[in-house]
């Protein structure tokens, strides 16, 4: 981690290293972060997300195809921010997701607490393994592989 980093990372910098924005940013800020090995993120979870029109109304759920692309972005920013010389240029796209499980709804109010682990590391390509959680009490967890390419 660079030695200007300085945690909290917030939205702002989270921008710097990732190329989504609004409405598909799903990390609000960084918590912990150690390089290569694992980060602990959050995403804020509003009534003012646009998904909760249509899923559904009258019950708010967020999609759990979302909170694995929260976990994938949380992975990226573990490879990004470990990354001493600062942004590569490189793109990562989300190319796999192994052994997903769900089992709690995520719903306005919530802080999602994304706790993604790097598993391996080879050439172009980043196997992780995330968990999402409320409370402390487990949401979602998923392996995901994300491979990067030039832009």
């Amino acid at each position: 981690m660079s030695s200007t980093l300085k945690l909290p990372i917030d939205v702002t910098a989270i921008q710097t290293r990732l190329p989504h924005r609004y409405p598909f940013l799903l990390v609000d800020r960084v918590v912990e972060l150690e390089p290569n090995k694992r980060v602990l993120a959050y995403k804020n979870v509003t009534i003012n997300e646009p998904f909760f029109n249509g899923h559904f109304p009258g019950h708010p759920v967020m999609p759990g195809v979302l909170v694995v692309e929260a976990m994938a972005q949380a992975g990226g920013l573990l490879t990004q921010f470990s990354n001493e010389d600062g942004p590569d240029g490189r793109l990562f796209y989300l190319v796999k997701v192994d052994n997903a499980r769900f089992s709690r709804m995520v719903v306005p109010g919530d802080r999602l607490e994304l706790e993604v682990t790097l598993k391996r590391l080879i050439r172009n390509m980043a196997l992780y393994s995330g968990v999402a959680r409320v409370d402390g009490e487990q949401a979602a967890c998923a392996d995901i592989l994300c491979a990067g390419v030039d832009p």
